[in-house]
């Protein structure tokens, strides 16, 4: 956990908000921004006037997956079933025998997959295979010898069962090791995430608040869980988000029951996430919110599919979508060559949802999307694919509104933008350039430090 009480320092001639200051630091907050702030003993930085800008939050993502998915094979890169196999076999071939291989990245585009194509690949070895999607896994013949596994569909895969398949094999992995994902996100500027992981019981919880002990995510994270746990209280290094519901794309529950799990998070005291990427989830979604009613802090999460029609009943409840534009550049060729050419107009709006009146807040959803918000800032002013396709033009915001989605308190996704102003905390990022500059090339590179609670987290010098 950061430190609560860094050294006094000063970061002077930084531009903020168009004017040049300095910045002064003392207790983890920002005590003053005026000229010749800084005092003798404190620590300076000359920001030569490059911008000086609150850290950047995302507002939906998974830490234990993202540190397990980078000692995992990703094949999202391998474009088809021959590519899938070749990667396989050769991950199956170097790795120490007996060990368990863990794929992650897989869709439709690398061909069926089953038990025993992973036995073929990879024999004698358990090995386990994630959708790309995050929400099913697939294990080899040898897997399912060692530690069993829940109900199956029809292909062999295993839908929304993370918490059942973590325990049995929890040994097997050793602990996560989040160490390099609270570096990838300072280098990134972000200084504040919400982990969305539907957990079912608080063992998530302890790992992460022993993670932000110890500074190995130094990140300010709150958290979700599921209905199971919506009265518990996360341990004290950590705040308390919404309750994760997800809307099962392969089983479609019931309005009533959704409802349910919404009234569940209202005894809480707390608001819902409800997980909905196709249009089919979102109907329900929204049918259970006009049962039960919205609350301030309710959130729609993804809303990959949003149809013209149901922008309105949105509007009208009042809730927050959390949006991952990063998907448009990343997945986009995929969408326009797959997706039903009725839907493609509708997939992760963002200016028709602000034009309603809607709040939408940015985010990665890491692992499942690619980590860099400065990538997701750059297509939600963009909306081109990796090809440079248009996919949903129309949907395209100003630079400083792409920005603002990834600077509203974690509590308040898609709320007023932070700003840098005394009293506020030190969770700051210093570019390598003005705000016109990096806005006209959003990049992670730009990034030359990072404060979190005025502790230096990242130094480019």
């Amino acid at each position: 956990m950061t430190d609560p009480s860094p050294p006094p320092s000063t970061i002077t001639r930084a531009e903020v908000d168009g004017a040049i200051v300095d910045v002064r630091i003392d207790g983890g907050r920002i005590v003053a921004l005026g000229p010749d702030l800084a005092r003798p003993g404190d620590r300076t930085v000359d920001a030569a006037g490059a911008a000086l800008l609150p850290g950047l939050h995302d507002h939906h993502l998974h830490l234990l997956a993202w540190a397990a998915a980078r000692r995992s094979l990703d094949v999202s890169e391998r474009t088809d079933a021959a590519a899938f196999d070749a990667a396989v076999m050769a991950a199956h071939a170097t790795a120490e025998p007996g060990r368990w291989l863990r794929v992650v990245g897989v869709d439709d585009r690398h061909g069926p997959l089953d038990a025993a194509r992973l036995a073929r690949l990879a024999p004698g070895r358990p090995v386990r295979a994630q959708h790309r999607s995050g929400a099913a896994w697939v294990l080899s013949e040898r897997a399912l010898a060692d530690v069993g596994a829940p109900d199956r569909d029809a292909e062999g895969w295993i839908h929304r069962a993370d918490q059942e398949l973590r325990s049995r094999w929890a040994d097997l992995d050793g602990p996560p090791d989040l160490a390099p994902v609270g570096r990838r996100l300072a280098e990134l500027g972000v200084t504040g995430v919400t982990d969305a992981t539907p957990s079912a019981d608080g063992s998530g919880f302890a790992l992460l608040a022993a993670a932000r002990r110890g500074g190995t995510i130094p990140q300010r994270v709150a958290v979700t869980g599921g209905p199971a746990v919506a009265d518990q209280h996360p341990p004290p290094e950590l705040e308390r988000g919404p309750v994760k519901v997800v809307v099962e794309d392969h089983a479609l529950p019931s309005p009533d029951d959704l409802a349910t799990a919404y009234s569940a998070a209202r005894r809480a005291g707390r608001p819902v996430a409800v997980h909905a990427v196709t249009r089919a989830a979102l109907v329900v979604a929204l049918v259970a919110w006009a049962e039960v009613g919205a609350v301030p802090g309710d959130r729609l999460e993804h809303g990959s599919v949003i149809p013209l029609e149901l922008v309105a009943p949105i509007a009208e409840l009042g809730v927050t979508v959390v949006t991952q534009p990063g998907f448009v550049h990343a997945h986009g060729d995929r969408y326009l060559d797959d997706v039903e050419p009725d839907d493609r107009p509708h997939l992760y709006r963002c200016g028709s949802l602000l034009g309603a009146g809607i709040a939408v807040a940015g985010s990665t959803d890491a692992p499942f999307g690619p980590d860099d918000p400065w990538r997701a800032i750059r297509t939600a002013i963009e909306r081109t694919t990796a090809r440079g396709r248009p996919l949903g033009p129309a949907e395209a915001v100003s630079p400083a509104v792409a920005l603002a989605r990834f600077l509203a308190p974690l509590a308040d996704p898609g709320g007023p933008a932070r700003t840098v102003e005394a009293g506020a905390p030190a969770d700051l990022v210093l570019l390598d350039r003005p705000t016109a500059g990096a806005l006209a090339d959003p990049s992670a590179a730009h990034v030359r430090r990072t404060w979190i609670g005025g502790m230096v987290v990242v130094d480019r010098g």
